[in-house]
């Protein structure tokens, strides 16, 4: 089984909030896809990472989905779409695999 980890910003790159039906949207499909999802997006987290010698701030929220099988094409399809959705050079999502207990 597979955990995957999605950080999504809840800002775009002026600043303003995302609207919440957009982030909505992302959460809606899925839950369709995979049958559930834990989102924290109560309390954004601070993401923080050097550019051009300049630190760049993000505010985000964790999505986490867990799946038997990592389908790679997919979630590589889904990160571009997700990009392209949110104006943004990149989106983190990342996969572990676990151990369900």
């Amino acid at each position: 089984m597979y955990l995957i980890q999605i950080l999504l910003p809840v800002l775009d790159n002026t600043g303003t909030p995302f609207p919440e039906d957009l982030l909505s949207e992302i959460r809606t499909e899925l839950i369709d896809r995979f049958g559930g999802i834990t989102a924290f997006v109560h309390s954004p987290a601070e993401g923080v990472w050097a550019h051009n010698d300049e630190r760049v701030r993000d505010k985000i929220v964790l999505i986490e989905v867990m799946a038997d099988i990592l389908d790679r094409d997919w979630w590589g399809g889904y990160r571009r779409r997700l990009e392209m959705r949110l104006n943004q050079d990149a989106v983190l999502i990342h996969a572990t695999h676990i151990e369900k207990l």
